[in-house]
């Protein structure tokens, strides 16, 4: 590290803590001196009670070693302590400092060196801290020499400069922190920059190692000027000889002040308020400089390395391993860096400020009259301008308010008079009419809603109407509702609304959202109308075509008994009488013989159809076998009828399926592959009927050239519409999807669960 530079006049004792925490004893000793003097004023239950909250507060204690180059007094070590102790009271812990300046610079010898460190472990043997602080080249060398015997393990942050050592210290994975890197290239370029017809540098420094040191880095650092530039090195004079020197360099020079720590003559300088001060007022030339703290006091600046920034990542470093980082885990930072000059001697040697480097920091800047005071003037300006456009404003105002005020009342009178016509409207329309706000409260019933519930307006509004809706129409007509505001759309819904004679009447309710002048939602707006004859006229078609239904299914299975039973039986008993007498002709009448034969195999494929079409008519295996069994019966008649390919399979179907649902798929089966077979195209097809808790799904798929959906039911007949009106006989449901040569599939669903209910509105 490069101590900051001030002439030695009276040391620091070598075991002082930080100034600010001399005065303060220790934590445990402050708390212990509080209780003492709350005992003796407050009872002891009193004293408890109020000292809950308080002992709910205290934080983790963890102790912080900082190890100083120099004292406090010194303005780097002042500048990276500052932040050191700003950073970590942010810490979620109750942080003890202890502080030690080692003071090398005033007692370099061995001897003292030693005793010194005897006497930190001496004095340290008995605490462990939590952290531990090396600022500067002596306190990394002692950490790095004495780390394992003075505090094993224990994390080091440290702050210094490689060109302090003759030979780096060897960190272990216990260390990290920022090495100070000295940059002179960029600081001669910022200075060619701003005074570009430099021909000498002349570079001031001292015979202190650590100033050889420095000479030797910039010399490397500086040797690719040496072919532009006159390079003069006044590091081996006294002081007075070097200032006598620096008042007559030639023109066209500038100075770069490294160190002087110590000149020729023996003088020591350790602070920046003597060497660089001394040199800058001197000096007939520009004066750059390394460090931060040797800016002003007459000197330019350069690319100076910043000992507050080094101390806000030295202090954020500290904090992460505080908060349980470990040191192997944060980089190694190298430079603390950046552009910073004085703007009193920018001015002083005609430096233009625009040939600055991007990013530079200038201090000390003098605002002109314009710039000191601008914000003032421009203020009262715009003050005026603001007050001059008020009075014009509230003249235009006044009478913009006269015309809005007339026009607000002539508005007014229109509303009221649209209010009082849509009132009258309302009132004498032949459907019940309601608005609600955005609150979904109703806050309004048109005349012909009261007189059909017989109740006062009052009774009705907010929620009130829900009081005659039928019970087991009210969730239903709540998540209708409630769905349709939450999502502002329109609604249409049908509920059971009692009139005032008692009667529960159906009622068509469509509902739209209602919106205000500016767009905002002002609630919605409905009517109703008395739908009660419709359904029942509904109902009764209803009943009207399942009892077609019914009686065609007892006409089909009459006529298919009587087929069976009596037909077939006949042309069967007529088949054996022809056999018979055709084997009692005599051999002569092999003619005749033959015409039998074939009567009687043409009585017998008679008497087979006769068989199929009666099967076709009425299954047997539907009333005995169930379902599956009649359906997988059809489906081999047809493929051996047809020549057809038929894949069925069935799962799931429950053993006590009601009669009429399962003639119902049955039917849809016979429908569904007769179409198909005859439209389709196709010769495969494949059946799934399945069954579940809730429902029973009827599937006929094929690979035929299709057809197109919209138009199903007006192409295809009356089969597609049976099929439908049979499904909603029992509360099924039809769905086709068909796609032009993709092939077609029908589903038929049908709940298990309401299948009561269908039967019980049928009948």
């Amino acid at each position: 590290m490069r101590p900051v530079r001030r002439l030695i006049r009276k040391p620091t004792p070598k075991n002082s803590r930080a100034a600010q925490y001399q005065s303060e004893p220790p934590a445990q000793g402050r708390l212990e001196h509080w209780v003492s003097r709350t005992l003796l004023g407050l009872p002891l239950g009193i004293f408890l009670l109020l000292q809950i909250p308080a002992l709910a507060q205290v934080k983790d204690v963890r102790r912080v070693l900082i190890f100083n180059e120099l004292g406090l007094w010194s303005p780097g070590v002042a500048a990276i302590n500052k932040e050191i102790f700003a950073e970590l009271k942010k810490a979620p812990y109750q942080i003890e400092f202890y502080s030690e300046d080692l003071n090398t610079s005033l007692f370099p010898d061995e001897a003292s060196q030693r005793e010194s460190r005897d006497w930190y472990f001496h004095k340290y043997r008995n605490l462990k801290p939590d952290l531990i602080i090396a600022v500067g080249p002596s306190p990394i060398k002692l950490m790095s020499d004495s780390h394992e015997i003075f505090s094993p393990h224990t994390p080091i942050v440290f702050w210094g400069s490689t060109e302090e050592f003759a030979e780096p210290p060897k960190l272990d994975s216990d260390f990290t922190g920022v090495w100070g890197v000295a940059q002179p290239d960029k600081t001669l370029d910022a200075a060619l920059q701003l005074k570009p017809n430099t021909k000498h540098v002349v570079v001031v420094g001292g015979v202190a190692p650590y100033d050889r040191h420095l000479e030797a880095l910039l010399a490397q650092r500086l040797q690719k000027y040496e072919s532009k530039l006159d390079f003069t090195y006044l590091t081996n004079l006294a002081m007075p000889d070097l200032l006598e020197r620096l008042r007559h360099l030639p023109s066209n020079t500038i100075v770069y002040h490294t160190s002087i720590m110590q000149d020729a003559a023996g003088a020591h300088f350790i602070d920046a308020d003597q060497s660089a001060p001394m040199v800058a007022s001197a000096a007939n030339a520009p004066v750059f400089i390394v460090d931060d703290v040797d800016l002003g006091n007459g000197t330019v600046g350069g690319n100076v390395f910043s000992f507050a920034l080094a101390g806000r990542v030295l202090s954020g470093m500290a904090l992460k391993i505080l908060n349980g980082a470990k040191p192997q885990d944060i980089p190694i930072v190298r430079g603390a860096n950046t552009y910073m000059f004085d703007w009193n001697a920018l001015k002083r040697w005609g430096l233009d400020e625009s040939a600055l480097p991007p990013g530079s920091i200038v201090l000390n800047r003098r605002l002109t009259v314009w710039e000191t005071y601008k914000w003032y003037l421009l203020g009262g300006i715009s003050l005026i301008l603001v007050e001059t456009l008020l009075i014009l404003g509230l003249v235009g105002q006044r009478e913009r308010l006269r015309e809005a005020e007339s026009e607000l009342a002539t508005s007014f009178d229109k509303l009221r008079e649209s209010e009082q016509r849509f009132r009258r409207v309302a009132n004498t329309a032949p459907v019940l009419i309601w608005m609600s706000g955005p609150d979904k409260l109703c806050n309004y019933f048109n005349q012909p809603w009261l007189e059909f519930t017989g109740r006062p307006l009052e009774d009705e509004l907010g929620n009130g109407w829900l009081e005659h809706v039928h019970p087991d129409d009210l969730e239903n007509c709540l998540d209708v509702y409630t769905r349709a505001f939450d999502l502002r759309e329109p609604f249409k819904m049908q509920y059971r609304l009692r009139r005032h004679d008692g009667e529960y009447r159906w009622l068509s309710d469509v509902g739209v959202p209602r919106l205000n002048l500016d767009g905002s939602f002002a609630g919605f707006i409905g009517s109703c109308m008395d739908v009660t004859e419709n359904r029942l006229a509904e109902q009764a078609l209803a009943n009207m075509g399942r009892k077609l239904i019914e009686a065609h299914e007892e006409e089909r299975t009459w006529i298919a008994r009587e087929l069976h039973d009596d037909i077939n039986q006949r042309i069967a008993l007529l088949t054996v009488q022809v056999g018979q007498w055709a084997q009692g002709l005599p051999e002569s009448g092999t003619e005749v013989t033959e015409q039998i034969r074939h009567f009687r195999s043409d009585l017998a494929g008679l008497g087979n159809d006769i068989q199929a079409l009666s099967h076709r008519l009425h299954s047997s295996k539907l009333d005995y076998l169930g379902i599956a069994a009649a359906a997988k019966g059809f489906c081999k008649e047809m493929c051996e009828r047809q020549k057809l390919e038929i894949e069925f399979s069935h799962a799931g179907i429950p053993p006590n399926l009601p009669k009429e649902i399962a003639l119902c798929l049955f039917r849809v089966l016979q429908e569904a592959l007769q179409n198909a077979a005859k439209h389709s195209g196709a010769r495969f097809f494949t059946v799934e009927l399945q069954g579940s808790s809730g429902e029973i799904e009827l599937t006929v798929k094929d690979l035929g050239v299709g057809f197109d959906q919209q138009n199903a039911f007006n192409r295809r007949g009356l089969g597609l519409i049976s099929m439908r009106e049979r499904l909603q006989l029992v509360g099924g449901e039809l769905s086709i999807k068909s796609e032009s040569s993709h092939g077609t599939t029908i589903s038929a669903r049908v709940p298990l669960k309401a299948t009561g209910q269908q039967a019980n509105v049928a009948g």
